[in-house]
């Protein structure tokens, strides 16, 4: 980043003073060792991790409130949950930390690499020791796309129960309007337990009818709806980030180990 400044400056030094051309030489070199799939797969994993970090912790709050009004009378049927909700929330804390760490470090990463790839710096050259730490890049984000690919699909589990829910309350509300007996549509429920976000022997664990139907008229729910739609979408942009970075890293390293046979060292 700090490059793309210089040559931002450096341009508005040849636009508005008529710099000699070495400036303009020194930023086309700049410009030309920025690794730019890297530096779009860190603005996709920022961007990402803040979706999914932010939105998901709000969402997580939002649930277990919503599960101890409506799904459980018990405190005891939903304290796993809870805790849960608990842990996880820390968990989030230090996923953010830690992919931004590690988004600076592949960006890092990256510039070198190009640098190395394009030859841009006079003597600077690709070392085995520097293709040893590219290596170690591709196969730790290989391991963290896996991973994340994981929690990606876990990520779809309350997106997919809220969606149900919501088309539930829609087929509630067109009964009601076309029968008027309320028994006509209580046995159509919504069951948390099926989804295992509570206990199989949780009371009541599920909600009927046109109590179900209310619940889906009120904000919580589609505020709750909203933050793991958005959750969701940010699990799914850091996953593209690290496909990104994937393809990034493993086209340098290989570019880098093809100058190491030919003696460019």
């Amino acid at each position: 980043m700090c490059c793309v400044v210089i040559c931002a400056v450096c341009a508005a030094c040849v636009l508005m003073y008529y710099a000699p051309s070495g400036c303009y030489d020194c930023c086309i070199r700049c410009i030309g060792a920025v690794p730019y799939p890297s530096l779009v797969a860190t603005l996709l994993c920022y961007a990402g991790m803040a979706l999914f970090c932010g939105c998901g912790h709000e969402a997580l709050s939002q649930t277990e409130v919503l599960v101890e009004t409506y799904f459980a009378r018990n405190v005891q049927d939903f304290v796993v949950m809870a805790s849960f909700v608990k842990y996880f929330q820390y968990v989030i804390y230090g996923l953010a930390s830690f992919f931004f760490l590690y988004g600076i470090l592949l960006l890092a990463e990256g510039f070198y690499t190009t640098s190395a790839v394009k030859q841009t710096f006079g003597e600077f050259r690709s070392t085995q020791c520097g293709r040893c730490l590219s290596l170690t890049f591709i196969i730790v984000t290989y391991i963290l796309a896996f991973i994340w690919l994981a929690v990606f699909a876990f990520t779809a589990i309350p997106v997919f129960f809220l969606f149900n829910m919501e088309q539930t309350c829609h087929n509630i509300n067109i009964l009601a309007e076309t029968t008027p007996s309320i028994n006509q549509h209580s046995w159509i429920c919504m069951d948390a337990r099926q989804y295992g976000l509570l206990p199989w022997n949780a009371m009541p664990g599920k909600v009927c009818g046109l109590t179900l139907a209310s619940i889906c008229k009120t904000s919580e729910f589609y505020v709750t709806y909203d933050l793991y739609i958005a959750a969701f979408a940010g699990a799914a942009i850091t996953l593209l980030a690290l496909f990104l970075y994937l393809a990034a890293t493993t086209y340098n390293y290989a570019v880098l180990r093809f100058l190491g046979r030919k003696g460019v060292r």
